[in-house]
């Protein structure tokens, strides 16, 4: 268990030293001040090299260590294909969160009518504008919001609307095209 040359400290005591002589159970060592003390192997602790605190910090890798830490982004297999030309499509939140600060006091008929109201102003924008495509995110939930948006959108011409990209929103959002006149 203890080699000649190996560096122990005494337990219960502060005493450090290195091992000179092993005799059965009992170890020889020098301590750091030139004085030979036996003890038994049960009261020695091995030291390793890097006892020193600074030593140990400096050889932490901080970079290393960060880099472990970081979440890796979930990979996509499957990507959504972009052709050059196309820009970012404007996409428009519909829930009531993102609509007013606090929804305290509306009832679900004001909530509905303010989503609605608020499709429609986009809606009616993307066609002043020439706005080939927006994208409506409306969520899951019981559907009430996605009846009222294609009960709405079903009233203007020239407008296709059909459920968004699935990989990209899921089920809760819908795009809208408008065909443009080229007049």
């Amino acid at each position: 268990m203890w080699n000649k040359g190996d560096r122990v400290s005494v337990l219960d005591e502060a005493i450090n030293g290195q091992v000179i002589a092993v005799n059965g159970t009992d170890v020889t060592i020098e301590t750091e001040d030139g004085f030979m003390m036996k003890f038994g192997s049960h009261e020695l602790v091995k030291l390793h090299n890097d006892s020193n605190l600074m030593d140990t910090i400096r050889r932490i890798n901080v970079e290393e260590i960060i880099k472990e830490k970081t979440i890796p982004a979930p990979r996509s297999f499957v990507k959504e294909r972009k052709e050059k030309k196309e820009v970012g499509v404007p996409e428009f939140d519909l829930h009531i969160e993102k609509l007013v600060p606090n929804k305290r006091g509306m009832s679900n008929y004001d909530i509905l009518t303010l989503q609605a109201d608020t499709a429609k102003r986009h809606i009616e924008f993307a066609i002043r504008n020439r706005i080939p495509k927006i994208v409506f995110i409306h969520g899951v939930g019981e559907g009430v919001l996605k009846a009222e948006l294609d009960f709405l959108l079903g009233r203007y011409d020239n407008v296709v609307f059909q459920d968004a990209n699935y990989q990209k929103y899921g089920l809760g959002a819908t795009e809208v095209y408008f065909k443009q006149n080229t007049k």
